[in-house]
């Protein structure tokens, strides 16, 4: 439980803010007494960027592969031979193809279990695209390499969590998608997910409404009433402590989501609208149900920004953190279940108990 977590990260599109990011949460002094950090990227493209911003002399121990790493350095692999041009700001097929090079070795280690969690820069989603890639985004790319059946878009921050019942498809398909099933099984994972990788004991969940008003008694739409009111009734009786469904304006509006430990809503956008208002610049990408751990900033490319030393890390700096204290939660659970027996013999059988235990 005190080795020191290793962490891989995706440089994302070499023209966007992703390097700048990186190196300006490396190179904050004591970065090493939380992780090994591990990069995956290439030499002169990280020097380039490195020149460009003026951002001191940190330099990287180049590693063959994440055995190699060092504790004690911000390590580096090299995932193609030959250069690259760098066109800063700028949306080109180069930037997709590296951007997908940097991805793909580090999602090797990750499911190998060579590192302990992956932290990904932003792509852009058009460039990338490939024989290889043929995904709405990182979150529908990691599903497919974890093998999970289903993932939940789980945005959080200090105060604030969020999660999303249908996440990238056109805001026509939503209700179609929403459906009882998903809706269970989404908050069944939320639930889990705050227990461990959160240790959050009880957690309490807002749903959020699809229509209006939560449609407002069928005037405005009877999904509300016909499809998420029974989903979170049956969710609750299975031991989800749930509640809804909320409309979503005054539930943000008046402050009601400090009343619960995360929120469910139906589409993206009704749930990253608030959080990115309320947390943007501290909140985090944490894609739940995968096997292995993600993590990444709330923010993309930043093409407009790229190369002029003004992005702010603070949200990618969250990020690393965010997968360091997952890793760690997950493992000390491990640790306190894999020793399931009490003193005087009876079995621990819930994450409670090892809290009514006192140990």
């Amino acid at each position: 439980m005190s080795e020191k977590v290793k962490i891989g990260i995706s440089i994302g599109d070499i023209n966007g803010i992703g390097l700048e990011v990186i190196l300006k949460t490396l190179i904050e002094p004591g970065i090493l007494n939380y992780c090994t950090p591990i990069v995956y990227g290439h030499t002169k493209v990280t020097s380039f960027h490195r020149k460009a911003l003026r951002l001191g002399d940190l330099t990287f121990n180049v590693i063959p592969n994440a055995a190699a790493a060092n504790p004690k350095r911000v390590n580096l692999i090299n995932c193609w031979e030959e250069d690259v041009k760098i066109e800063l700001g700028q949306s080109t097929p180069t930037g997709g193809k590296y951007a997908l090079l940097s991805l793909e070795k580090a999602t090797e280690d990750l499911t190998n279990g060579e590192i302990d969690a992956l932290v990904t820069a932003p792509i852009n989603k058009h460039n990338i695209q490939s024989e290889t890639f043929n995904f709405p985004g990182h979150t529908e790319y990691l599903q497919q390499k974890s093998g999970s059946s289903e993932v939940l878009m789980f945005m959080v921050s200090e105060n604030l969590r969020v999660g999303v019942v249908t996440g990238h498809i056109p805001v026509s398909a939503v209700p179609s998608q929403v459906t009882a099933e998903k809706i269970i099984r989404k908050l069944t994972m939320m639930n889990d997910s705050l227990k461990k990788d959160f240790w959050i004991e009880k957690p309490k969940i807002a749903v959020l409404g699809l229509n209006p008003h939560a449609g407002d008694n069928g005037l405005l739409g009877k999904e509300d009433q016909e499809i998420i009111a029974p989903a979170i009734q049956a969710a609750f009786d299975k031991g989800v402590i749930c509640f809804g469904p909320y409309p979503a304006d005054g539930f943000f509006g008046n402050g009601t989501y400090k009343q619960f430990d995360a929120v469910l809503g139906m589409y993206h956008d009704q749930g990253l609208i608030p959080f990115k208002t309320i947390a943007f610049g501290t909140g985090v990408n944490f894609t739940a149900g995968l096997k292995f751990v993600r993590t990444s900033p709330d923010h993309g490319t930043g093409y407009d920004i790229a190369g002029k030393n003004v992005a702010d890390p603070s949200s990618f700096t969250e990020a690393l953190f965010a997968a360091v204290h997952i890793v760690k939660s997950r493992r000390e659970q491990q640790a306190l279940f894999d020793n399931r027996l009490r003193p005087g013999g009876r079995l621990i059988e819930t994450a409670a108990d090892i809290k009514d235990d006192g140990n």
